[in-house]
């Protein structure tokens, strides 16, 4: 890995970008490259760049298409990480993706925010998981020099409240959007709480 900003190539990577820059706001989309960068450097730094379960087109889209569930396209009738991940399967498919393929990329998106869950599901899910947690201050593992690296091509917005937003926008849509005990749901409390 030469350069560590560089982005996979070919239509599946340009779609999947094309999509999420297209449905998403501009701090979301920028959270959802960081994420990849993240998840690669991840996967170098453990060496799990040779791995038979490290697919970089794989890992790009799960990473890239994690929050589509927070974009236009997604009608708000469930939770914001299913929406995501059905939405991103229906790329997938549309672009001849194997669909045991689809569904690990599916599963990737739709556990990306399970903390205890999402890294004992199988490599991409777990690096989908860590980069997207890197970007939003929740886990390390990156070093600070190549955080910077990556902050000063794709600049983070200060704080998660783009992400709070969204996510409150999208649960306030309908219950099943925010079911007891999601994340959804304790972000809608919180807000309605500071009313």
């Amino acid at each position: 890995m030469n350069d560590i900003l560089a982005l996979p190539t070919g239509q599946l990577a340009a779609a999947s970008l094309s999509l999420t820059q297209a449905t998403e706001s501009a701090p979301i989309a920028g959270h959802s490259i960081r994420s990849f960068l993240f998840a690669r450097l991840l996967a170098a730094q453990e060496g799990c760049l040779d791995d038979a379960a490290y697919d970089e087109d794989l890992l790009f889209a799960a990473c890239v298409l994690h929050d589509l569930g927070l974009g236009t396209l997604a009608p708000g009738a469930a939770r914001f990480e299913v929406e995501g991940a059905d939405l991103a399967a229906a790329l997938l498919t549309k672009h001849g993706v194997a669909a045991a393929d689809v569904d690990r990329v599916w599963e990737a998106i739709a556990l990306h925010s399970s903390v205890g869950i999402a890294d004992r599901r199988g490599l991409l899910t777990c690096l989908t998981h860590r980069g997207v947690f890197i970007d939003v201050g929740g886990y390390g593992g990156v070093a600070d020099a190549q955080l910077l690296q990556v902050g000063a091509v794709y600049p983070r917005p200060v704080g998660n409240r783009f992400l709070q937003d969204a996510i409150v926008a999208h649960a306030s849509r309908s219950a099943a959007a925010a079911p007891p005990y999601s994340i959804a749901a304790e972000l809608l409390r919180q807000r309605r709480a500071e009313a």
